[in-house]
């Protein structure tokens, strides 16, 4: 779960990156540990927004604020598989949730995009994943300094490709 502290400063942030990412249960659909669902709605939904809420005041104060939200190709809804469902459904509420912040919160300039890594060599994605971590981590970074206003709502893939959701 995310854990915000944000003192008295009145710093800008220029960006704000959510990469928060729990695996969750690999229960089946059908017989859920519902315990271990909320843990990760908790960690990859509620802690996305909370991190992003907690910084719109200091983002407001940055001349290029923006939010970007680490989602997942799993979450797209074309992709019909029902392993991992919990985490599945988690990405597909953060993409929901990306909107709201593309919304709001750009009436005050702030822009909020997503953005899908792909299968890396992560804990998570393991040693048969894909990609490399530094350069997925690069590809984000890059991606992080060119959103502007206009992009906002998007979802790209780490290289900066816009892809539908």
């Amino acid at each position: 779960m995310a854990r915000i502290l944000i003192t008295g400063s009145n710093h800008p942030i220029d960006i704000a990156i959510n990469n928060a990412g729990s695996i969750g249960p690999d229960s089946p659909t059908t017989d859920m540990d519902w315990t271990a669902m909320a843990y990760t709605f908790a960690a990859n939904v509620a802690g996305a927004l909370a991190v992003s809420t907690a910084c719109l005041d200091h983002l407001r104060r940055s001349s290029r604020p923006r939010t970007l939200t680490v989602s997942s190709q799993i979450s797209y809804m074309g992709y019909a598989k029902s392993d991992r469902i919990a985490y599945r459904a988690s990405k597909a509420a953060v993409n929901k949730v990306v909107q709201g912040l593309a919304t709001d919160p750009s009436r005050d300039g702030i822009a909020a995009v997503r953005v899908d890594p792909c299968w890396v060599r992560t804990d998570m994605g393991r040693t048969e994943a894909e990609l490399d971590p530094k350069e997925v981590a690069t590809g984000i970074i890059s991606l992080a300094e060119r959103v502007t206003l206009e992009l906002t709502g998007k979802l790209f893939r780490w290289t900066g490709e816009e892809r539908a959701f």
